[in-house]
Parts: C-alpha cells; structure tokens; sequence
C-alpha cells in the first residue's frame, strides 16, 4: 500500500489544491488532510468529503480564505471547524485540538499545534491518517496504516478511554467494523464495548439513529450486527431490531446477488411488525417521512407473493407506489428464507420499469357527467377508479368517460 495520496482525483481537484495552497502560504506544513479522506484514498474505497486539519486558528482559517476570495462559515466555530467553499465544494478546515473534558457525550476542547495530541483525541487508529500538500501520509499512532492494509478496526490508545469520552464510540466501532474490516471484530475493543455498554443510555435518540442507519447502509454488516448481538448492545440500543434471521437473509441476498443496498429497507426487515416500527419512530424520533415509509414496508393489507402475475404486480405497485413495493417484495422475499429468487427479481425488475398511471378523469368532467358539486363527486370518482384498476389501468379516454356515464346514472 502507498503512503502518498497524491494520485487520487480528489486531491488533484483544482479546488483542493487552492484551498490548501491558501493555507500553507499563511503557515508552511502547517495543514493536513485527515480522517476519512485519508483512510478511504488509502483502503480504496469513495472519497466523499474532506476535512483538513490545521494550526491555525479558526479566526486565521477565515482570514486566509477571505483573501483568496472563498467563502469561510463558522459551522463549529466551538470545536475549532470553519466549512470552506471553494467552486461550491465544501471542505471543512479545523484547528487541531485536545481535550480538556469529557462527559461521554460531548467534549470541552482547547486548540493545539501538537499533530501527536491531535491523532490522539481521535477515535480509531485508521481515522488518525494524514497528509500533507505533497500527499505524504503521516501516521502519529503508529498503527493506522498498518490497521489500513489489514481491514481492521482498533481504538486509539486504551478503547476503555476512547469509549468513556463519548459513548457513541461503541455503536462507530461496529460501524466502522461493518465498512472496513477484513478480519475478525478486535477482541479488546469489544470486550470495552460490553464493559462500558451502559453508557449507551446517555445517547441522544437522534446520533443513535444517525449511526444504525450509516452502520445498516454498508455493503455486509452481518459480521458488525452479529458482534452486536453478542454482548447486547443491539439489544440495549436498538431493541426493536429484534428480527434477526429476517435481517441476515436480507443481507445475505443482496451479497449473493448483488443487489443494491437500502438501509431502510434493513432497518424494517428487522422489526418484527408495525407495531416495532411506530415504536423505533417514537423512541429514536425518526423523521415523518421514514416512519411512514417503515410502517408502510411492513403493512400486510396487499399480499405480495413470488408468484404473482403482472396485473397483479401493477395493482400493488398503484396501492403502495414503487418503493413500498419494492420495501415489501425485499421482505417478503426475505421472509420466505430467500428461495425462488428468479421469481423475485423479476417481481424487483418489473416494479421498478412501471411507473403507476394518474387516473384520466378529474372532476369537472364528473360535473359534467351530471354529478353536483359536493361529497358525490369523490364517490363517483372512487366507483370508476376501482373498474379502472380493475381493468389493468386502460389507456382509453373514452371507456373511462363511459364507465363515469354509467356510475353517475347508477347513482342518479
């Protein structure tokens, strides 16, 4: 494995090099790029943002930036971090810290120009990875690149201490692990999981949502989420993910047949029922729309089966919309131990190539047909519907404006 980055496309991107041209002109060697942009240039995985690491103070940051004609936000301005927009890219450029205090939560910082007592205060040895202008990766821990070239995850120092300075540490280590491990969940990091799994109580609802949806987003978490289970942290943190079997076989499909991956689609394969899921919503205060979308996944009111027929499909698929559809066949499919996969992928295939038809009447033509205005114009409208979803959804004006004569006389 090289220890330059100096190829990737990101760090060649003309922003990059302006912005970091910037900041060295005001302090030589002064900046790095660290953590995540590093570690995934190095492991061969997307780069999707890039944090920079600094000695200068925030308020040098935003000088600096105001002269070379970037834009500059105090995003985290408590925390040392100025986001940086260079040609609508955003960077975040943060000062280098240690910490002062820590409450398992959330940490009192005080800035730092020691690289060393900044790799420290990070979390795990892969995410303390720098480099320089020129790309040199630096390695202050001593074992991030050689975690790097393993696919292994290890905390910085004593996993009992990174854990203790925030608690959220336990859920990133299976996450992490989920990503980018290739061997085996780290036996001390684990073992200062479990010791320290009360601390998962003091979390906020919000980053325990954030992380088990990042965690369930990666390619096989099966390893990550069966370690989880192992000493109850799944159970402790996430109790209403309790149908296991269903989760792995989901997952186990999509790594076999290399199907795309739907966080949410994992998070409603492991609820056992709607009942879970406004539960997980309530306690976890998921957003509306993903509520809506668990309790939708796991409703039995249109009977999804492998053998369906394509009127059949396109009938639900106008019920449910596409990507419930799509939620509830993934499940089904699941349910079903992952057998008669042809069948299933074709029921995938075909939900995503039908986009639902609108319904070619609206209700001025009810009017016109003779119905006043008023609460029979819906039931008109229901009534020609239903023999419109009946009949495979007919391209055809005219039968439908037959079908709306023939109600409306009935209801006359």
């Amino acid at each position: 494995m090289t220890t330059s980055i100096a190829v990737a496309s990101w760090f060649k991107a003309k922003e990059t090099q302006a912005l970091i041209a910037a900041l060295e002109a005001a302090r030589a060697g002064g900046s790095r790029f660290v953590g995540g942009c590093v570690r995934n240039t190095l492991m061969g995985r997307p780069v999707d943002d890039i944090d920079i690491a600094t000695q200068l103070t925030p308020d040098q940051v935003s000088a600096v930036c105001k002269r070379a004609g970037f834009a500059a936000h105090p995003t985290g301005i408590e925390h040392g971090t100025v986001t940086v927009v260079v040609n609508h890219k955003p960077f975040e450029v943060t000062t280098l810290r240690r910490d002062v205090t820590t409450d398992g939560r959330r940490a009192t910082v005080a800035f730092t120009e020691d690289w060393n007592e900044d790799a420290q205060r990070r979390d795990f040895r892969i995410n303390g990875l720098y480099a320089d202008a020129s790309g040199q990766v630096y390695d202050p821990t001593g074992g991030g690149l050689d975690d790097a070239r393993a696919g292994r995850v290890i905390f910085i120092g004593d996993a009992h201490t990174r854990i203790r300075e925030d608690y959220l540490r336990i859920l990133r280590f299976f996450r992490f692990n989920a990503w980018y491990a290739r061997t085996p969940l780290d036996p001390h990091g684990l073992q200062a999981c479990a010791d320290l799994i009360a601390g998962l109580d003091t979390l906020s609802a919000e980053r325990i949502w954030k992380e088990v949806k990042k965690l369930l987003g990666a390619p096989d978490p099966r390893a990550a989420w069966e370690g989880m289970s192992a000493i109850e942290v799944r159970a402790r943190a996430l109790p209403e993910l309790s149908n296991e079997r269903r989760l792995d076989t989901l997952c186990t499909l999509e790594a076999d047949l290399m199907l795309p991956v739907d966080a949410m689609t994992r998070i409603a394969a492991a609820l056992a029922d709607q009942k879970a899921a406004w539960a997980l919503a309530r306690r976890l205060k998921v957003s509306n729309d993903e509520r809506d979308r668990l309790v939708a996944a796991l409703g039995d009111e249109v009977k999804i089966t492998s053998y369906m027929s394509l009127r059949e499909m396109r009938r639900a698929i106008y019920r449910l919309g596409n990507a419930v559809f799509r939620d509830r066949v993934m499940l089904a499919w699941a349910g079903a131990g992952g057998e008669k996969a042809q069948q299933w992928r074709a029921l995938i295939a075909h939900g995503q190539m039908w986009t639902p038809p609108k319904l070619p009447l609206s209700g001025d033509e009810v009017m016109a047909a003779g119905v006043p205005a008023g609460p029979k114009i819906g039931v008109v409208m229901r009534e020609v519907e239903e023999w419109w979803i009946d009949a495979d959804f007919p391209d055809d004006k005219l039968s439908v404006i037959e079908r709306l004569k023939a109600v409306a006389q009935g209801l006359a």
